[in-house]
């Protein structure tokens, strides 16, 4: 539980400072991303991707909000936005509206968003879930402490990887981004 409250204070310290982004954007630009022989682009080539950046593990299995199983390596070949969130998060409460409409733009594309709640029991998710009209899986992190140790440390929520379609982990957001720049990196690996 201590681990928890230093998230919360954590989590709302970043908040604080994200408000002055909120309204524009942040990070360097992305470039333009070249394509793989195949026609995928490659994490390293995207220009939103760190230098020789790290494998996401993706050998992880948790139940969602419905308590449907939800393998992450299905999603491997897609670019995932993994965001690690909870109900009684305020900067986590600005970003959904985002998610919803980047899920809802890039679907068909090959995006996809997991939203991992790190506390909330599946009751309370799908309650959260229907009040903020989210249009994105919604898994259950509870107990998964094994999940957060691998992309972490994460020292605040929310916390969002990008990871490309090749399985690379590009980018780490801590805090709150504008939506600008999550738009902009997610079509740098389109």
């Amino acid at each position: 539980m201590t681990r928890w409250w230093i998230a919360a204070a954590a989590a709302f310290g970043l908040g604080l400072a994200a408000i002055p982004f909120m309204a524009g954007e942040t990070g360097s630009g992305a470039g333009s991303a070249a394509s793989a022989p195949d026609g995928v682009k490659t994490a390293a080539s995207a220009g939103v991707c760190k230098a020789n950046p790290k494998p996401a593990n993706l050998n992880f299995t948790l139940k969602d909000m419905n308590g449907k199983e939800v393998h992450l390596a299905d999603y491997k070949g897609k670019v995932i936005m993994l965001n690690f969130w909870a109900t009684w998060c305020g900067p986590c409460k600005v970003e959904i509206p985002m998610f919803v409409e980047l899920q809802d733009k890039y679907r068909n594309q090959g995006v996809v968003f997991l939203g991992v709640s790190i506390d909330d029991t599946a009751p309370v998710l799908q309650q959260y879930a229907k009040e903020m009209k989210m249009n994105y899986q919604i898994l259950v992190g509870a107990d998964h402490d094994d999940l957060q140790d691998a992309y972490g440390p994460l020292v605040g929520i929310p916390t969002t990887m990008l990871i490309a379609r090749d399985g690379a982990v590009c980018t780490k957001y801590m805090g709150p981004q504008p939506f600008e720049r999550f738009e902009r990196d997610i079509k740098a690996l389109l």
